[in-house]
């Protein structure tokens, strides 16, 4: 079988595994967002944090339980790491260091997962399972109730109210991604994937010296790690390390994780507002985009010129062969497109266009189909934006889903494309200006611009992968991308948040002929053409000095 063939059967496979879930998963979490019972599971955790889950909030109360409890998380996540020598199961490793104790605190708790350190020589199984593990779920599920409170706002009229934070977070933790997990985890097992808590041990020599594994809790870490599109892995290497990835079915497996929530979450969108055609029209943008950026990067990755190129069957540097260039480009389309930043390969070896498409896709917003709520919220967004230029072009009052979007609606949608590229623009120009960042960039030219704009892409857009050529374990590296990772993931959230209480205090206009009709493909191309446009075009110089100089070049 041809690599190509491959490549094309698993992208199919993957299709089908998707549509079989899209239904079922997406009525079952509009099932749970909208139900007024409470697990008794979840009674306990309300009453252990002293939270009543009854309580509507409008969209300013909301906010203060999202900020509250990530502060709590990113100071408990800090301290745990900073008092690891004294832990059990550490393994004999030492406490983190500050900088990077903040660094990789604010990154969990911000769905980003940037890691600036070698997992399996630096965390115990206690800093493991008991702080980076839990903050793969529990930022998942605040993106998620993010975004259920937005679709609130196009749902409900004539109130402020969005839900309640505190019951939102426990149900998406109780009731989805925790059953899910279980059953996720047993799948990776059964293909390979290793869960234990045993020690350090040896393995064998190499080249006069001893080389060490531990042990660890991987397969429950791994499947939350894509399923909450979180991506830090528990080894360096990531997916592309046996232990976490063993085979191309896992491989298969981990993008179906990676993929099935955002998309899904498209169907709770269309139940939640009385119209699944709305949902299919944002299913069809994110799936266009998604399916036009994989066939892009196995175009470049397989048919790159060049005589050592064609004897590997195409740009085979930094991959592994049991992916193939298929599985591999298919894993990088699906990891910048999305939050996750997991990575099977090395971006950094991809072609100067393959390189550039993982950034572009971080760079457009994650939104095709995106992070866990961050992908759907993002949409809805450039969906108000999209409706909006609309109405310019027609001279119309803008509408979407029966609310007007006036002043202060596009007002909060152009805050929330605004704040991303101005963090990861003004941290690259900052890091290329001064003379001490420059110094960790082990790539001149191009490609080592890519490195610190991809460095800074993937902090501000909460991805978390990396092109792997920058030594980001410094403290300016570290402080910056803590803090571009921070404002990156909640400065967005204040927006949405406000935008949905705007839209949740309107009353419904009724359509009319002039109404622009947002369920149909015309509008569907709209928005990509939004998307596109508005957000990718914004990152044009830049990229232009980097990936597309770098592609242009070769």
């Amino acid at each position: 079988m041809s690599p190509v063939l491959a490549g094309a059967l698993q992208l199919l496979a993957l299709i089908v595994a998707l549509g079989l879930s899209y239904k079922p998963l997406g009525e079952h979490m509009a099932r749970v967002y909208s139900s007024e019972q409470h697990l008794r599971p979840e009674k306990w955790i309300y009453k252990a944090i002293g939270a009543d889950p009854d309580t509507e909030m409008r969209w300013p109360a909301y906010l203060r339980g999202v900020l509250a409890f990530s502060v709590v998380s990113v100071l408990f996540l800090y301290l745990l790491q900073r008092v690891q020598g004294s832990l059990p199961g550490s393994l004999g490793f030492v406490s983190i260091d500050p900088d990077q104790a903040f660094n990789t605190a604010a990154s969990f708790v911000a769905n980003t997962n940037w890691q600036s350190y070698y997992g399996e020589q630096a965390m115990g199984h206690v800093v493991q399972t008991g702080g980076l593990a839990v903050q793969n779920f529990v930022s998942a599920a605040v993106g998620i109730a993010v975004a259920v409170a937005l679709v609130r706002g196009f749902a409900r009229s004539r109130t402020g109210v969005l839900g309640n934070f505190w019951a939102d977070l426990v149900r998406g933790s109780v009731r989805i991604l925790l059953p899910i997990s279980v059953v996720g985890a047993l799948v990776l097992v059964a293909t390979g994937v290793i869960q234990n808590f045993s020690g350090i041990h040896e393995v064998g020599q190499f080249m006069g010296g001893s080389q060490q594994w531990n042990g660890g809790a991987v397969a429950s870490q791994e499947v939350i790690k894509e399923l909450g599109t979180n991506g830090g892995g528990y080894f360096n290497a990531n997916s592309a390390h046996p232990f976490e990835n063993p085979n191309g079915l896992s491989n298969l497996f981990e993008i179906y994780l990676i993929l099935v929530i955002p998309f899904a979450l498209t169907r709770t969108f269309g139940r939640m507002v009385g119209s699944i055609r709305q949902g299919y029209a944002i299913l069809a943008t994110m799936g266009v985009i998604w399916l036009g950026f994989v066939a892009l990067m196995m175009w470049t990755e397989f048919a790159h010129p060049g005589p050592a190129f064609d004897i590997a069957g195409g740009a085979m540097e930094g991959k592994e062969t049991r992916f193939g260039i298929g599985g591999s480009s298919i894993f990088a389309v699906t990891t910048t497109l999305t939050s996750t930043g997991a990575v099977n390969s090395f971006h950094s070896s991809y072609t100067g266009f393959g390189g550039g498409l993982t950034m572009l896709g971080m760079q457009l917003g994650e939104i095709a189909p995106g992070g866990v709520g961050s992908g759907l919220y993002g949409m809805l967004v450039m969906a108000v934006i999209a409706v909006f230029v609309a109405g310019l072009m027609v001279g119309r009052t803008p509408e979407y889903l029966g609310r007007k979007i006036g002043t202060r609606e596009i007002t909060y949608a152009a805050c929330y494309i605004l704040v991303t590229p101005a963090l990861v623009l003004v941290f690259t120009a900052l890091a290329m200006a001064l003379p001490t960042p420059a110094h960790s960039m082990t790539n001149t030219g191009a490609h080592g611009f890519s490195e610190i704009l991809y460095a800074y892409t993937s902090g501000a857009n909460n991805n978390g992968s990396a092109f792997a050529g920058l030594n980001a374990d410094t403290q300016w590296f570290n402080t910056t991308i803590g803090i571009a990772m921070l404002l990156g993931r909640f400065l967005p959230m204040v927006f949405v948040l406000a935008l949905a209480g705007s839209l949740a205090e309107q009353t419904p206009v009724p359509e009319t002929a002039g109404t622009l009709r947002t369920e149909k493909p015309l509008f569907t191309g709209l928005l990509v053409g939004t998307v596109v446009i508005i957000t990718g075009l914004t990152y044009f110089p830049a990229l232009a000095l980097g990936p597309l100089a770098e592609g242009l070049a070769a």
